[in-house]
């Protein structure tokens, strides 16, 4: 018979935007265990009024972020038997308004992308569309996102520079970057991507990438290009020249 699983210490941030306090709980050690399966006992056995945001629990809504041992992580796939001997610390993530608990306010994300030009194929464009395989799989990764936030809460723009009037953050950086590279899409986007967007304060820390529950290569694949078209459009001294003459 196999030795059953000691007990884990959970300690969760309870309070609300007024101020609050982390108090610890102790769950039973199940083989297999979550996260989120902690901070639901917790809630069925010692703080009925524990709020907490979750839906599939499979890792594919993006709704149970939260940062765990101070890393912003999703609470349905991360295991406690990576934190064994460890107190685990489950808080609210610090780059958005909390509401109550481990709930935070994330609809300024809504907000960002209602600004986002849409996509707009070309007009002579004859459906069904005709896409090589190649630029298909060039943005198909991006189409992974499952807005759980985690990389705007990572992002030090957002999260320590509170800069939210002036960056997207990563993860609209990637939905711009999956516009821009669509092979059908005529729309001109650079001027936003510099100044709305603000890809400039992007110092390519990678640090979202890191998060990603999905493994989208924010980063490289994304920011990186995006950074690289707006230096060509804006910088380059050859095309400042033509802008000038063309008046």
């Amino acid at each position: 018979m196999a030795e059953p699983t000691p007990p884990s210490w959970v300690r969760v941030w309870r309070g609300s935007s007024q101020g609050g306090e982390f108090l610890d709980y102790k769950v039973p050690g199940e083989p297999g265990m979550v996260v989120l399966d902690a901070l639901l006992y917790i809630q069925a056995n010692y703080a009925p009024d524990l709020a907490i945001r979750w839906n599939c629990k499979a890792a594919h809504c993006g709704s149970c972020s939260a940062e765990i041992n101070g890393k912003p992580r999703l609470t349905c796939k991360t295991r406690l038997s990576e934190f064994e001997g460890q107190i685990i610390t489950v808080a609210p993530m610090r780059a958005f308004p909390i509401i109550k608990d481990l709930v935070t306010d994330v609809k300024w994300n809504y907000e960002v992308l209602k600004k986002i030009p849409p996509f707009q194929p070309q007009p002579d464009a004859k459906e069904p569309w005709t896409i090589y395989q190649r630029d298909i799989e060039r943005a198909q990764e991006f189409h992974r996102c499952i807005e759980c936030f985690l990389c705007q809460d990572v992002c030090h723009v957002l999260r320590t520079h509170r800069k939210m009037a002036e960056f997207a953050g990563p993860r609209f950086l990637i939905k711009l970057a999956a516009l821009e590279m669509h092979p059908l899409d005529t729309g001109q986007r650079l001027e936003f991507i510099k100044d709305a967007a603000g890809i400039g304060y992007c110092n390519i820390t990678k640090c979202c990438t890191e998060v990603c529950p999905e493994q989208i290569t924010i980063t490289d694949n994304a920011i990186i290009p995006l950074k690289e078209r707006v230096a060509d459009e804006f910088y380059d001294p050859l095309r400042w020249l033509l802008r000038k003459l063309r008046g």
